[in-house]
């Protein structure tokens, strides 16, 4: 059988992005995974501050070696007028633009859509913020933590005694991915219309838009859902429970079907299911500390293995508690080929297929950017070749 290269979706496709931190750059870097050109634009000498976050991936810093791969780096100083030149000039061969800079920034730099778009009424302008345009949060700063906390994230994560963030910057990370798929929809919206669009994303848009369930739990006053650590607030048993060789297991029940065979084939305590206490997921739930004694005392004299073969032998859903070093070695990831690797600065690096991609259809695995290492070749290509030493040297690029 005769295979050819896969063609991916967003090859031709140019994006120009003035972008830091999480937001963009995710939402970027998945275009760039489906083959788009995406040109970061960074400052010379200091680039993305994302650079400088740790040195964790050999020298490299985690969150820049995560969402910068497959990138042209271009360093600009857009305070300087011949920088601006150098960037309209790229955005007439553009078909996006992608910024977060601080709120007003964009606009001050002549990059509003509504001062490109009479000159380039194709490109799809994508501006990302805290707050978003309007009201009195405008200029407020606006930090993944910061909105967590404002979206109400916090007040239901943790538990009863102390509010939580989650572990990763779950803020940015919402406004990243409706980012990428708005300007998936604006791409599309163009192929018919012929004209590109403002996007306008706020991360507490997106962060509320994912609080939607405890919002309408807490609908017209209701108590809302509860910190319950890592259970789940309104479902039981639904959590962690701990097993006799000290490791946790995490298990979850659906429905009273689910509920009677646990009691029977895993507590191997059939009446249990019966017993007043317990007869609802209600009642389960709010009297959580007795079911959760009667379930640790049963699994206090197995391991987690065995307990976790119980379960897999009722059909109830379970999971290990993984840590960071499980994950590398994770048989279900290895058994559908989801590593692969891209160069960087350090050397390959391992890396994962992003969701819906891999096998026939890998995604594009550029290489993470070395700061300003494609200036030289992107100056050429705008004709400034024989201009580019001179540019360096008085610090326009």
């Amino acid at each position: 059988m005769t295979h050819t290269k896969s063609v991916l979706p967003l090859e031709g496709v140019t994006v120009v992005s003035l972008e830091h931190a999480i937001a963009a750059p995710l939402a970027t870097r998945h275009l760039a995974d489906l083959g788009a050109r995406v040109i970061k634009v960074e400052r010379p000498g200091v680039g993305d501050f994302a650079r400088a976050y740790d040195h964790r991936v050999d020298g490299l810093a985690s969150h820049f070696v995560w969402v910068n791969r497959s990138k042209e780096s271009l360093t600009l100083d857009l305070k300087q007028p011949e920088a601006q030149a150098i960037l309209m000039q790229l955005l007439a061969g553009a078909d996006v633009l992608v910024q977060n800079l601080a709120p007003g920034a964009a606009a001050r730099l002549g990059l509003s859509f509504e001062a490109l778009a009479p000159k380039h009424p194709k490109l799809i302008v994508c501006d990302i913020s805290g707050y978003g345009e309007g009201g009195p949060y405008t200029h407020k700063k606006a930090y993944d933590l910061l909105i967590q906390s404002e979206s109400g994230f916090l007040s239901i994560t943790g538990t009863p005694e102390e509010q939580v963030k989650a572990g990763i910057s779950i803020a940015d990370i919402a406004a990243g991915m409706y980012a990428y798929s708005n300007i998936l929809g604006a791409l599309i919206e163009r192929g018919r219309t012929g004209h590109g669009r403002r996007i306008e994303i706020a991360m507490i848009d997106a962060m509320v838009e994912w609080m939607n369930f405890p919002l309408y739990y807490a609908y017209k006053g209701q108590e809302p859902p509860s910190r319950t650590g890592a259970s789940h607030a309104t479902i039981y048993p639904y959590g962690p429970f701990l097993a006799g060789d000290g490791r946790t297991v995490m298990l979850g029940l659906q429905n009273e079907r689910e509920w009677a065979v646990f009691c029977e084939k895993v507590l191997n305590d059939a009446a249990l299911a019966t017993d007043v206490r317990f007869a609802s997921n209600a009642l389960r739930t709010s009297n959580r500390d007795a079911l959760r004694a009667l379930i640790e005392q049963t699994f206090a004299s197995v391991s987690a293995d065995e307990v976790i073969a119980r379960l897999d032998a009722a059909d109830i859903a379970n999971a290990h508690v993984s840590t960071m070093n499980d994950i590398w070695t994770h048989p279900q990831l290895e058994a559908r080929k989801r590593w692969t690797s891209v160069d960087s600065p350090a050397g390959p690096l391992p890396v994962l297929q992003p969701p819906g991609m891999g096998g026939d259809h890998p995604a594009y695995m550029g290489p993470v950017p070395a700061l300003g290492a494609h200036t030289d070749a992107i100056l050429a290509e705008l004709g400034y070749a024989d201009r580019a030493a001179e540019l360096r040297d008085r610090k326009v690029v």
